[in-house]
């Protein structure tokens, strides 16, 4: 790959997931729910911070099946702060199995979370054309519409700059730089 975006030119672990994972479209709803999680995990942390314990998370959530995780006990996630390999915060724990209780209810009414997050664009990509990173907003106006809706729906850790993250996580933003092979354009 020639030139990547910026903010993953200097780092293995970012390079790997903005070459196979950020901006790519996903209608897979696992995927989905654990990037929703992920990237509520990653409130005031670095996104490197959260890839580097990726494995822990899927390992202590079962790998964020939404079924499972909406089951899960309190002393199951007392155990996960206690000894998995995650951010030990209490709040954000208890959020996934929160989120999969309101998953469950999203994916009744609207047949999957693929649905339910696409319907947003009409199933259509926000392609934008940046030139650096420093000029992707940090939230939108679909981010904030978004966030809005998911805490309606009883979702936690879903404000709009989390929200915006997770729509270039799961491909409904392609926010590459225009410079970027990966950019849509240069597909």
């Amino acid at each position: 790959m020639e030139k990547r975006c910026s903010w993953a030119e200097n780092d293995a672990v970012m390079k790997d997931y903005h070459d196979k994972e950020w901006c790519v479209p996903s209608h897979d709803d696992r995927y989905i729910f654990e990037m929703l999680n992920l990237e509520g995990a990653q409130a005031g942390l670095s996104w490197r911070t959260i890839l580097l314990k990726r494995a822990g998370y899927q390992k202590a959530f079962h790998h964020f099946e939404v079924d499972r995780c909406a089951v899960l006990s309190e002393e199951e996630l007392t155990d996960i702060r206690e000894n998995g390999e995650v951010i030990r915060n209490r709040l954000k724990i208890q959020a996934v199995r929160k989120n999969a209780k309101a998953a469950q209810k999203v994916m009744a009414e609207f047949g999957s979370l693929d649905a339910y997050f696409w319907h947003f664009t009409k199933g259509e990509r926000i392609v934008n054309h940046w030139t650096d990173s420093s000029e992707m907003p940090a939230q939108s106006p679909l981010s904030e519409t978004i966030s809005k809706d998911l805490k309606k729906r009883g979702f936690s850790f879903v404000g709009p700059v989390i929200i915006y993250s997770f729509l270039q996580a799961i491909g409904i933003i392609d926010d590459h730089e225009v410079s970027c092979p990966c950019h849509s354009a240069s597909l």
